[in-house]
């Protein structure tokens, strides 16, 4: 379609995100489609983009679908270009169902969201001190998660085990009884039960054996936990002072907050963002609130492990812990109260500035 702009009009522009290609679409103020176009998802191609849209007119901003993903690179070139870049979320299954599914219309939709103010959400920026934190902790996460299935999946097997095995595993902790199974010689013929487990259970052993090293490697050369301390003191001061926090909780919250934390407008938002938000559940004479099932559920889960060492060793919250129990509240309602109490103080912590420190205020959760 040819551009029936001039330079001084208003235009926003859609990108729909690809691995090699992106598809970008302008629209007008009054959000008449005006042009399309495909660009390779690379620098030249990001460039180019740009210019190509700038030259429809003024461009106000830029929907993106997926900013953590495949479109990660392209908002920082749009943000680095001056350019308001907004988050869009891919249209809903009713919407696609009605007008079909194509890299032209999901970018003129992208366009269209943005204009509309249905999408307002501002990307992180991906370009500071927490996207180190994230990318420090991602290949240790990974390492410690496929330890934890090959144990799993040992201890699976021990359960269904021929007896002779099993009891020579019995009573065994876990350095010893991967030691006893990674010498296990099941020997050449594994038609038997037997010769079969042993096999399965050498191999696993000698997995977990080799994430054991690559987990303690990845601490020793990058010193994780060292490391990860000053990069969260650095992005986030006043956070690893609050009760219960420690450097891997504090490197997931920051890394969900992302590198712009005033993006989240509100504690509210960040609430939300964390899925520790109270969901009203009320029903006739019936008054309160659920637990929410949404958000960023790596968030939520620092945020239960906070509220987890403080239910242990904060006098504080035990004795809240008590009063509410007394008051009729299950567990679940309890552990709610105070993961969007937690939620308060990082927020505040997220937010505040270098040179300020945060305190503590009386624990008080939200009901």
């Amino acid at each position: 379609m040819t551009s029936m702009t001039h330079d001084s009009a208003e235009i926003t522009g859609g990108v729909d995100t690809h691995g090699l290609t992106h598809h970008a679409a302008v629209i007008d103020s009054v959000g008449r489609h005006l042009a399309d176009r495909e660009f390779p998802a690379t620098i030249h191609g990001y460039r180019d983009l740009v210019e190509w849209m700038r030259s429809h007119g003024w461009l106000v901003a830029v929907g993106v679908e997926g900013t953590g993903a495949y479109g990660a690179e392209l908002a920082r070139v749009l943000t680095a270009a001056g350019v308001a870049v907004v988050d869009v979320d891919r249209p809903d299954r009713k919407t696609r169902r009605m007008k079909g599914k194509s890299d032209p219309v999901d970018a003129y939709a992208a366009a269209t969201a943005v204009l509309s103010g249905r999408a307002t959400g501002t990307p992180k920026s991906r370009d500071g001190v927490v996207e180190a934190v994230r990318v420090l902790r991602t290949a240790r996460r990974s390492a410690v998660k496929a330890r934890t299935q090959a144990m799993n999946q040992i201890r699976g097997l021990l359960v269904s085990a021929p007896a002779m095995l099993r009891e020579q595993t019995t009573g065994l902790d876990r350095t010893a009884l991967i030691q006893t199974l990674a010498r296990l010689r099941p020997g050449y013929d594994l038609s038997g039960p037997l010769a079969a487990t042993r096999a399965s259970l050498r191999r696993l052993a000698r997995r977990h054996q080799a994430l054991d090293t690559e987990i303690t490697e990845i601490t020793e050369i990058t010193e994780l936990d060292a490391e990860l301390g000053p990069l969260v003191k650095q992005a986030a001061p006043s956070l690893l002072d609050l009760f219960g926090v420690g450097p891997e909780t504090a490197g997931q919250l920051l890394a969900s907050a992302g590198d712009n934390p005033e993006r989240m407008r509100s504690e509210a938002a960040f609430a939300h963002l964390a899925g520790v938000a109270p969901i009203p559940a009320s029903s006739g004479r019936t008054h309160r609130h659920r637990l929410n099932r949404g958000g960023d559920r790596a968030a939520n889960n620092a945020l239960h492990t906070i509220a987890l060492v403080r239910m242990r060793y904060d006098e504080r919250t035990r004795a809240y812990v008590q009063r509410r129990t007394k008051e009729g509240l299950s567990k679940k309602e309890i552990m709610r109260c105070l993961k969007r109490f937690i939620a308060r103080e990082v927020y505040r912590a997220l937010t505040s500035k270098p040179t300020t420190q945060a305190t503590q205020t009386d624990l008080a959760p939200a009901a």
